[in-house]
C-alpha cells in the first residue's frame, strides 16, 4: 500500500491538487473486453450462457470478440503509458484460468496475466488485480452458483492459483468487484447472468460472496504475505425523497441493503440487525454457519468504491406488485434524482461520490480507500476531423475528481482513481450501444481512438490535479 506522504493542497483560485504518489488509473473487465472467448482452452461462464439466451442482451450482442484485448494487450498498454496512467486495474478470467471452475492451472490462460503484468510493469504502470468481475464458470452455476457454499471454497482455489502465478508483481488485489450486482442482480431479479429471480437466492449469494472473498483474502496472503488486499464495493448515496419518518425509514431501509450489508460483515464481523430484520420474510439466514463472519471480517488493507449516481426513495403508498431488485422492498419507491443525465438515464451528481467517501472514512477512519470506478456513457461521436469531442464526459470527470478532493480536505484517506473505462466494452445486457471508454474502440475494424477526455486525463495527471 503506498503511504500518503502529502495531503493534498487546500483548493485555490487556480486549482486542486492531489498527492504526488496519487494512484491515476482506468479499469476495464475482462468479459468486457478481452474477447477470445474459446482461445486458448478458456470455457463458458455464465455471461456466455446469458448472451446466447435469446431477448437477455440488447440486439443479442456478446462479449465473444468484445474489444479484442486478448490479442491486442500490448496495444492498449501503448495508449495506457501515452495517457500516463499509473495505475491500471483489470480483471482475471475465471474460466480462463480455471475451465470449468476446476481445480489446478490452465498453463495458457495464465499465462496471458503474466504477459500483460509484465507488460504494464515495463511501461511503469502498477498492476491492479481484480479476481472476479463476474464471469463465473458456467459449471459452478450448474452446481449451484453463488447461492452454493461450495463456489466459495472454488473461489478460494482460484485465488490461491491466481496469487501464486502473479502476487510477486500485482501491486494491490480486489477480491470481488460489486458483490451487490452479483448477488442481486444476477440472482434477485434475472437483469444480469446468470438470470435468476429469487430473492431468498440473492440473499444466500450476498453470504457466499462475502465468505469467497474472506476465503480469498486467506489464499492471498498465504501465497504472498506482503499483498495488498482490498474489494470493490458500488458504495451508494442513498437519500429520502422528503423528511417524513416513512420516507427516513426507506433510505435506511435501502442502505442497509446496497451499502451496509456488505460493508459491515467486512469491517465488524456482523450483519446488521435491522437489514437482518428487515428481510426476515424473505430469510430466516441460518445459511451463517459458526466462524463465516470471523473469515468475512479478515483485514484488509484498502477499501474499493465504485460509484456513478446518488439514489433517491420514499415509502410507496401502496406495495408494488412487480418484483423488486433488492429483496422484501416492494413497498419502497425509487425516483429519479434531479440533474444531468448519462446515456445510461443516470444522474450525475458528484456530491454523492464525496458523501459516500466522507460516511466511510467517518465510519472506519483508518482505511485506506481508492474509486476503483468512476465514469460515464455517452453517445460519442467521431467528428469529421477524426476527434471525439466527448466535453460531457471531461465534465463528467472534473465534477467527480472535484468531489473526491473536497473528500480527502475533509479527512478521507484516498490513494488512487481509476476511470471507468479505459476503452468503449460489452456494457453486460446493454450490449455495444453504451459507451464509457475515454479510448474509442470501433468494434468493426477494432482500432482505437484517444478521445479528448483521454488527452484531457493525461493532461490531470501530468499537473497532478484540475482547475478548480
Amino acid at each position: 500500500m503506498p503511504t500518503q506522504t502529502e495531503a493534498p493542497a487546500a483548493a485555490t483560485a487556480q486549482e486542486l491538487r492531489f498527492p504526488p504518489d496519487f494512484w491515476w488509473g482506468a479499469a476495464t473487465a475482462a468479459y468486457q473486453i478481452e474477447g477470445a472467448v474459446a482461445d486458448d482452452g478458456r470455457t463458458a461462464s455464465i455471461w456466455d450462457t446469458f448472451c446466447a439466451t435469446p431477448g437477455l442482451v440488447v440486439d443479442g450482442h456478446t462479449g465473444d470478440v468484445a474489444a479484442d484485448h486478448y490479442h491486442r494487450y500490448r496495444e492498449d498498454v501503448a495508449l495506457m503509458r501515452e495517457i500516463g496512467l499509473s495505475a491500471y486495474r483489470f480483471s482475471v478470467s475465471w474460466p480462463r484460468v480455471q475451465p470449468g471452475g476446476r481445480s489446478g492451472e490452465n498453463p495458457a490462460g495464465i499465462a496471458f496475466y503474466d504477459r500483460l503484468v509484465d507488460e504494464l510493469l515495463t511501461a511503469g504502470i502498477k498492476p491492479a488485480a481484480t479476481l472476479y468481475h463476474w464471469d463465473l464458470p458456467q459449471e459452478l452455476e450448474d452446481r449451484g452458483g453463488w447461492p452454493a457454499r461450495d463456489t466459495a471454497l472454488r473461489f478460494a482455489d482460484y485465488a490461491a492459483v491466481v496469487a501464486a502465478r502473479l502476487g510477486d508483481r500485482v501491486k494491490l488485489w480486489c477480491t470481488l468487484n460489486e458483490p451487490w450486482c452479483s448477488a442481486f442482480l444476477g440472482y434477485g431479479a434475472g437483469f444480469h447472468a446468470p438470470g435468476r429471480k429469487n430473492p431468498a437466492d440473492a440473499l444466500l449469494a450476498t453470504h457466499h460472496l462475502l465468505l469467497g472473498h474472506g476465503l480469498a483474502v486467506q489464499a492471498l496472503r498465504a501465497a504472498v504475505p506482503t499483498a495488498q488486499v482490498s474489494i470493490a464495493l458500488n458504495q451508494g448515496a442513498v437519500r429520502s425523497l422528503t423528511d417524513s419518518a416513512g420516507d427516513r425509514d426507506a433510505a435506511r431501509r435501502i442502505d442497509g441493503l446496497l451499502n451496509r450489508i456488505y460493508l459491515d460483515p467486512i469491517m465488524t464481523g456482523a450483519y446488521p440487525a435491522d437489514v437482518m430484520a428487515d428481510t426476515a420474510a424473505v430469510s430466516d439466514w441460518s445459511f451463517v454457519r459458526e466462524g463465516d463472519l470471523a473469515v468475512i471480517s479478515a483485514p484488509i488493507d484498502a477499501l474499493g468504491v465504485n460509484y456513478y449516481a446518488p439514489d433517491l426513495v420514499s415509502a410507496a403508498a401502496t406495495p408494488h406488485e412487480e418484483p423488486s431488485v433488492y429483496p422484501a422492498s416492494q413497498d419502497i419507491t425509487f425516483h429519479q434524482t434531479p440533474g444531468p443525465r448519462t446515456e445510461m438515464g443516470w444522474t450525475v451528481d458528484p456530491t454523492g461520490l464525496r458523501d459516500v467517501l466522507i460516511g466511510v472514512h467517518r465510519r472506519f477512519p483508518d482505511l485506506p480507500l481508492y474509486v476503483t470506478e468512476n465514469g460515464a456513457a455517452y453517445d460519442d461521436q467521431v467528428d469529421a476531423d477524426g476527434r471525439v469531442r466527448d466535453d460531457e464526459r471531461i465534465a463528467y470527470l472534473r465534477a467527480h475528481l472535484a468531489a473526491a478532493h473536497e473528500a480527502m480536505t475533509a479527512g478521507a484517506d484516498l490513494r488512487g482513481y481509476f476511470v471507468w473505462s479505459l476503452l468503449d466494452n460489452f456494457e453486460w445486457a446493454f450490449g455495444y450501444g453504451k459507451r464509457f471508454g475515454i479510448v474509442r474502440v470501433d468494434y468493426d475494424t477494432q482500432q482505437r481512438l484517444l478521445k479528448d477526455s483521454a488527452r484531457w486525463y493525461r493532461d490531470v495527471i501530468h499537473a497532478g490535479g484540475i482547475a478548480a
